[in-house]
């Protein structure tokens, strides 16, 4: 490929400072970067990381907390050729290391509270300590001039969630990520003048590739937060600094949940972005009656594309609040039956995709990568139904949907029954092994009032039919949840089988 097209994750940060220097790319905490500043402390950043003795296409973990510092290094990491790994900051143990070894990460950059964990003899570069150790670096380092990365090459190893197995590396090459970037731009009505504000941890694809790199492309403002905060997000909201949010269905379940959520002024916010896992539809109902105002758009994907996929807009939400959309500009998506072909409208199926935005395979992987991508499309393993107007709708995934008797279930569906339930504050719906049933239709709920099993049950039949409705129900204090939101149901099931 001829050199100098652009087409590169670090390119769309370069572009943006080209165009608005002045204007403030980043906040965080009590610093603010221009776009011109922060394109030049990404360039300081990429021959920090070189002068490590790295090379083109080295694998580079990235192991800490949300922070302006957390991005440079990403973006630098594209800049220098290298492919970075993020790593969720909570792993520990065996799963920690199994991301280091399998991905032959040759450096890891972390957080100094998180360095112990990592495994002996583990190469590390501190990201911050308590004098923002490569922040500071970056003044006295030269800038990095050298050969600007293809389109083509890899820039980051995007690990699944692992909710059914093993993490896997998707292999994300730039061309991939900035198709996503303009997908993202187009579906979601991202715009310069928007002042959204990032909370979501930065290693999830979600915020760092749906959200945070798309508006630095466009030349917005954004807000960088340790941590998705209740107060600290209201509070930004009321003082005019926030008016786009993501968060995953956990989050807004939170925020409506607060006692102050009915008195604080929130007409300032504009975009409220969901996804990463299902949303409950009665969860949805009450947040739009509260902020009838509010423009509502469902985000639907998974990490080998990009991750995002399927798109509902504020405009398409009336009718069909349990659809995920439509595809996005540069997706193509059918649902097919077991053996790969086309199922009419309204039949279930797998939803399979084509686009410019999936990943490369698995890394070292072979079997795996030849299995998702059978046929020539990628297999989501998601379970989903199109209409006629070409909206899809995610029933459950397929290896979540639940055997009772022999008749297949899919959990979202009583899921949605029983959170109408004014004593269910969140609930996951799991097949345990069952003599009679093969799988039983297990409710295991988080309560936030008085309830029995009896009633919840009673409850779920008024809304799905008697052989939907759990056969049991359990109570805990928290269900499962990786960083993002979504449910773990293989631990769930492995927890209270």
């Amino acid at each position: 490929m001829t050199p100098g097209h652009g087409s590169t994750v670090d390119g769309v940060l370069r572009r943006s400072a080209r165009r608005t220097p002045a204007r403030v790319a980043v906040e965080y905490r009590d610093r603010t970067w221009t776009y011109e500043e922060l394109d030049d402390a990404v360039s300081r950043a990429a021959g920090v990381l070189l002068a490590q003795g790295l090379g083109p296409g080295d694998r580079v973990g990235a192991y800490g907390h949300n922070s302006d510092a957390y991005l440079i290094a990403f973006l630098a990491c594209a800049r220098a050729g290298l492919v970075h790994v993020p790593v969720n900051q909570n792993l520990t143990g065996d799963d920690l290391a199994y991301l280091v070894r399998q991905s032959g990460s040759a450096l890891v950059l972390t957080d100094p509270d998180l360095a112990a964990r990592l495994p002996d003899g583990t190469p590390a570069l501190a990201l911050r300590d308590t004098d923002d150790a490569l922040l500071a670096r970056l003044a006295g380092a030269a800038p990095y001039d050298g050969p600007e990365p293809r389109s083509e090459d890899l820039v980051q190893l995007l690990y699944t969630s692992g909710t059914t197995a093993l993490p896997k590396g998707a292999m994300m090459t730039h061309r991939a990520l900035v198709h996503e970037y303009l997908s993202a731009i187009t579906a979601l009505d991202l715009s310069a003048g928007d002042r959204p504000v990032h909370a979501l941890p930065l290693y999830h694809s979600a915020q760092m590739h749906v959200f945070l790199l798309p508006y630095l492309a466009v030349g917005a403002t954004n807000v960088i937060l340790d941590a998705p905060d209740g107060e600290r997000l209201l509070d930004l909201i009321e003082q005019g600094r926030a008016d786009s949010l993501f968060a995953p269905p956990t989050v807004w379940i939170g925020l409506a949940g607060r006692p102050d959520f009915a008195e604080r002024d929130l007409g300032g916010l504009r975009k409220a972005y969901y996804g990463a896992s299902i949303m409950p539809v009665p969860v949805l109902e009450r947040l739009r009656a509260r902020l009838p105002e509010l423009a509502f758009y469902n985000c639907f994907g998974q990490s080998e594309i990009g991750p995002l996929a399927t798109v509902l807009a504020p405009d398409e939400h009336r009718g069909r609040m349990d659809s995920c959309g439509r595809p996005v500009l540069f997706v193509d998506a059918r649902v097919v039956d077991e053996d790969g072909k086309e199922v009419p409208d309204g039949t279930p199926g797998e939803i399979v995709y084509r686009s410019p935005q999936l990943c490369e395979g698995y890394w070292d992987k072979p079997e795996e990568t030849a299995e998702a991508f059978r046929g020539g499309w990628f297999h989501s393993g998601d379970l989903a139904v199109r209409d006629a107007d070409g909206y899809f709708t995610i029933v459950d995934r397929v290896k979540d949907v639940i055997n009772s008797g022999g008749v297949l279930v899919a959990s979202r569906q009583v899921e949605d029954a029983l959170y109408t339930h004014g004593a269910v504050a969140e609930v996951a719906v799991v097949g345990l092994p069952d003599e009679k049933w093969i799988e039983a239709i297990t409710a295991v709920v988080v309560p936030r009032g008085e309830v029995t099993e009896q009633e919840l049950i009673a409850h779920a039949r008024e809304g799905v039919p008697a052989f939907k409705a759990p056969k049991r129900g359990l109570f805990v204090d928290a269900l499962p949840r990786n960083a993002s939101g979504k449910i773990l149901k293989r631990e769930l099931r492995d927890r209270v089988a």
